[in-house]
Order: C-alpha cells, then sequence, then structure tokens
C-alpha cells in the first residue's frame, strides 16, 4: 500500500455505518494525503529562508528563483517516498502558496471560472457558467487560508481582524473580494471571490453572450452619446458592473470622466479618467472617506460625466442633485429587482442622507434627474441578460411615471436540450419620449430600433387568443 492509499486510510472514519449497521452513513471528509508533506515542506521552507522572504518581496522574479531553489533543497532532506508527479505538485502548490494565494491559484487562472466560495478550509464552491459546483481544491487548515485572506487584504491596504472581522477589498486585476472571520464566522474564515475577465468585456462580448441585442446596444450608445443620465439595476450577481463598464465605453473620449467606487472594478478605456476609491476607516475608527463624500467632492473636480460604481446610502441625494445641476450623462448602478423597485430604492436611500424631505419632493428630483433605466436579471439558467429598458416619463400627481421601452420575451421558453432561455430582449413599439431631448443633443433615433417584428405581434396575438 503506498502513501496516498496508507494516509486516505487513516482519514476514514472507524464506523460508517450503512446498510448492515441500520444507521445512516456519515459522510467524509477528502483529505489530500499529501497536505502533511506539504505543511512540512512550507514550514522547512520559510525557516530556511528567514527574513528573505521579506526582503525579495519587491522582486519576485528573484523571490521565485530564490524558493526554487530552496525548494529543492527541503525536497532532498524529506524523507517520504513520493513519486514524481506527487515531487512536482508539492513543489508547484508550495510556490503558489508563498508567491500567490495558494490552492486558489489554479482557479483564478482558470476561465470559466467567475465566482469562487470558500466556506472554510476543506470546503471550496465555484460557479463556472452560472452554475454552482463543489471544487476538489482545499486549504491545508485555516491558518493557510487566513494567511491568504491577508495577503489579499494587506495587498490593497485595508486590514480584518477581531476589531474588524469582515472586508471588502479587490486582487490586483479588479476582481471584487469579501472575507468574514471569527467572531462573525461561526464556522471559521470564509472568502468569496468574483472574478474579473482578463480583458474586460465590450459591447461585442455582451452582444455574443445575449445579454443585449444589436438593436439595444444601438439605443443605449445613442443615450450615452446624447447625455441621459442612466441607473443600470439588478440583483447580487446580475452583471451590472460589467454592463456599467460597457456603457461606460460608450462616452466619447474627450471627456473628463470621474469614477467613484467602493473598491475599484471599472476598467474605463478612455485617456482622461479620474478614479477614486471608498477609504474605511482605520483602526481608531477614524480617516474613513464614504462614497457620498467622494460625490461631493468630484463636482469640484470639472467632470463631463460622474460614474458611480454602486449606489447604496445617503449619496444617492448628492447624486441626484449633481444629475439635475449640469452633470448630464451620469452613469450608476443600483440593487433592485425591477425598474420600479429602482424609484422606491432611490427614495429610501435619499433619506439615508438624513435630510427631512418630503416624498413628492424626492420624487420629482428623481423624476427630472434621471431619464433611463437598464434592468439586468440572472436567469435560472445561469446567464446574464438585461430584461428591461424604462425611461422615466414624469410625474402624474404623487407617482413617478414609467414606461417600457423594450421586455424580455419570457414566452419563449428554455431549449430542451441545453436548458437555456431561448427568449431576448424586444421593443415594445412605444417610442420614447427622450428622442426630444436626443435631438437637442443632436443625436437621432433610427424609427427602426422601436419597431415590433412583424412575428412578435403574430406571438402576441396568439397569446391573447
Amino acid at each position: 500500500m503506498g502513501l496516498y492509499e496508507r494516509l486516505a486510510k487513516s482519514h476514514q472514519p472507524a464506523d460508517a455505518g450503512g446498510a448492515d449497521g441500520g444507521a445512516a452513513p456519515v459522510p467524509t471528509i477528502q483529505v489530500d494525503p499529501l497536505n502533511e508533506v506539504k505543511r512540512r515542506v512550507h514550514q522547512s521552507l520559510v525557516a530556511a529562508l528567514g527574513p528573505k522572504l521579506y526582503e525579495l518581496a519587491g522582486a519576485p522574479e528573484r523571490l521565485e528563483e530564490e524558493i526554487r531553489s530552496k525548494l529543492t533543497e527541503v525536497m532532498a532532506q524529506d524523507t517520504t517516498p513520493l513519486s514524481a508527479a506527487d515531487r512536482k505538485r508539492v513543489v508547484t502548490e508550495t510556490i503558489d502558496d508563498v508567491l500567490g494565494y495558494g490552492p486558489l491559484e489554479p482557479l483564478l487562472a482558470e476561465e470559466a471560472v467567475t465566482e469562487i466560495m470558500v466556506n472554510g478550509p476543506d470546503q471550496v464552491y465555484v460557479e463556472r457558467d452560472g452554475k454552482l459546483e463543489r471544487d476538489p481544491a482545499t486549504f491545508l487548515d485555516e491558518g493557510q487560508l487566513r494567511r491568504v485572506i491577508d495577503k489579499i487584504v494587506g495587498q490593497v491596504g485595508r486590514r480584518i481582524d477581531e476589531a474588524q472581522p469582515y472586508v471588502d477589498a479587490r486582487l490586483l486585476d479588479g476582481s471584487r473580494v469579501n472575507a468574514v472571520i471569527p467572531p462573525v464566522a461561526v464556522d471559521g474564515p470564509m472568502l468569496t471571490i468574483r472574478k474579473f475577465a482578463t480583458e474586460a468585456y465590450d459591447d461585442e462580448d455582451l452582444i455574443g453572450f445575449e445579454t443585449m441585442t444589436p438593436q439595444v446596444r444601438d439605443f443605449i450608445k445613442a443615450c450615452v452619446e446624447g447625455r441621459l443620465n442612466i441607473l443600470v439595476s439588478g440583483g447580487t450577481g446580475a452583471g451590472k458592473t460589467t454592463t456599467l463598464n460597457v456603457l461606460s465605453s460608450f462616452i466619447p473620449q474627450d471627456e473628463r470622466i470621474v469614477t467613484i467606487e467602493d473598491a475599484a472594478e471599472l476598467r474605463l478605456q478612455q485617456p482622461h479618467v479620474v478614479r477614486m476609491e471608498h477609504r474605511p476607516p482605520n483602526i481608531e475608527g477614524r480617516g474613513e472617506v464614504t462614497i457620498r463624500d467622494l460625490v461631493r467632492n468630484s463636482l469640484r473636480m470639472r467632470p463631463d460625466r460622474i460614474v458611480v460604481g454602486e449606489v447604496r446610502g445617503g449619496e444617492a441625494l448628492d447624486m441626484l442633485q449633481a444629475m439635475n445641476t449640469g452633470h448630464d450623462g451620469s452613469i450608476c448602478t443600483v440593487h433592485a429587482n425591477s425598474p420600479r423597485d429602482v424609484l422606491a430604492r432611490l427614495e429610501t436611500m435619499v433619506l439615508m442622507a438624513g435630510v427631512d424631505l418630503p416624498a413628492r419632493a424626492i420624487r420629482e428630483q428623481v423624476a427630472s434627474a434621471v431619464q433611463l433605466i437598464v434592468h439586468q436579471s440572472r436567469l435560472p439558467d445561469g446567464s446574464r441578460r438585461l430584461t428591461a429598458i424604462s425611461e422615466i416619463v414624469g410625474m402624474e400627481g404623487e407617482t413617478i411615471t414609467l414606461q417600457d421601452l423594450y421586455r424580455f420575451d419570457y414566452r419563449a421558453g428554455r431549449d430542451k436540450e441545453t436548458g437555456r432561455m431561448q427568449g431576448t430582449l424586444r421593443p415594445t413599439g412605444i417610442r420614447p419620449k427622450l428622442t426630444e431631448r436626443l435631438l437637442d443633443a443632436g443625436v437621432e433615433l433610427p424609427p427602426e430600433l422601436f419597431s415590433v417584428v412583424e412575428e412578435d405581434v403574430a406571438a402576441r396575438k396568439k397569446v391573447r387568443r
């Protein structure tokens, strides 16, 4: 019996129960039999290199060369019988742990993985093609997981400890990170990473993913060029930030853009972009710079456009005032379940600013400031699609009037073989009121952007019958 089999057997429970014993089988935890070897090698490497790990931190190539050289010596001294494949694996994973993010390195490099969820050292889930699945990757122990969290958080100047047991951060490539540790996390450290594509998606990519159609792309592009104020709404994980990035790419190259984010994720390609990021309070609870502070400050920076990664609090009031005082063409994202819910969320967030305003005054601000709501959803098949584009028409009494310009056709159902939703975003046939505003800005909307295809009309008549 080899090392792998001996170690694997030693981690199985003595009595798993079963049909003969009458008791339900006890689920076994799959323990990597090389864990003990990797732990010893890692400890020997740290002891051998010592301060050099920190002295060469600014020179990754020299550090990797030094680590590989020392690893060869450490592995030669280890008496555990290993195959060539296992020896190579120990070396690779030890280097990943020291220089990178340990067991997460292969997952971060895999393009098909869009989200990584670590529920503990031996429980890692990933999202591939919109579907959640368990991954065989594991950490040596909670200590290794905690080291990875500390490394990620430290790289962007954030902190996580008992006084601040949760944190939002980002990887160097812009991927979004959330970490939670005890005492808040009952079962130990937890980590969630929402990956960003190596190359930023553009409008052609979203059309290829069926997130939008060429017809919708042309309409939204015209609205951005015509300096309309646009809100991108949707639930968590619906793809709002990706869509916001694509919308921002339609902004003309000669304009000054100020971006404000909780964690810097947007990747604008224009030459004149000023990026600002929220700063959390320090260990003494001081020095916090909120999104609202940054929105206020941006008004003094002579912006042509203000792009806010996400409006989630009192900054909604400052953003609405900016939109109403000459900063046209601003774009933001908002968490909401539908275009109508966006209006209720905005009203609630304005009240969070601590200003006692009557409901009608807030609604008039919203109706005057925002012209378009682009709503995105994550559908049951895992795909992320634009499901509604609505125009804010104005006020009728105490109510803000909305009209849908495009709606997702859910009646098309799913493909029986793939399970993918077959519907798409289709025009409602209503010509928007904002056409006149766009004409004043020199942007003309072709009538075919809102024309309903004959087959759509026939399908609707069939449904009514």
